[in-house]
């Protein structure tokens, strides 16, 4: 998946949907979670950094983790032009490896964690990396019949609300509220338009 991410990198953000998939999801995480210009927070999957761009102005820094270094690659290039030195690129691997250089006030994520394979696993390690009183942010699709995928996705169909509240709250989190935000929409060949709603997470540690 990787090396899937690495190929698509460049052409990333041409890409419209993804502008206003990472737009609407930042009005969303504004109204829910409220953001302090001395909070740290980490971008989990942060790919060319989109949504970490659409909230800089919210936050004292930002950490961008991924796992793609093309991806980290982009972020950098767009940092270095901008000049927005509060945002900190880090290519890591944080399913495969444990995080110990710091803790976030706010943790957001945008259409990663059904790439993630063991997702309680991911979120504990989320619940660990916050400081009390931190925010969780998930962004990500509702569960769908797999044709958002081509054949070679080996990852989660999107997800049931109940099974995103239920772990956030096992996991130790509180007030966990979930809503939809936006609605990808795409012409299958096969099928014609369809719709992929994507939801938006927001708990409490």
């Amino acid at each position: 998946m990787t090396k899937h991410f690495d190929q698509a990198a460049q052409d990333w953000d041409n890409n419209p949907i993804h502008l206003e998939r990472t737009q609407a999801i930042a009005v969303s995480l504004l109204e829910m979670v409220p953001l302090r210009k001395d909070m740290k927070a980490m971008e989990f999957g942060s790919g060319t950094g989109l949504l970490s761009f659409a909230l800089k102005d919210y936050l004292a820094e930002i950490t961008l983790m991924d796992s793609s270094i093309e991806m980290n690659r982009q972020a950098i290039a767009k940092i270095a032009t901008s000049h927005a030195v509060h945002l900190k690129p880090l290519h890591f691997d944080l399913e495969k490896d444990e995080y110990s250089n710091g803790t976030f006030d706010v943790i957001f994520t945008q259409m990663a964690m059904h790439h993630v394979k063991d997702v309680p696993a991911m979120i504990n390690k989320f619940y660990d990396l916050l400081n009390p009183g931190g925010y969780i942010v998930i962004a990500d699709l509702f569960t769908e019949d797999g044709t958002f995928h081509d054949s070679n996705f080996d990852g989660h169909y999107g997800f049931e609300p109940d099974f995103i509240k239920d772990t956030l709250t096992t996991t130790g989190f509180s007030n966990a509220v979930l809503k939809p935000c936006f609605v990808i929409k795409r012409h299958q060949e096969d099928n014609g338009e369809m719709a992929f709603p994507v939801f938006i997470a927001v708990a409490k540690k």
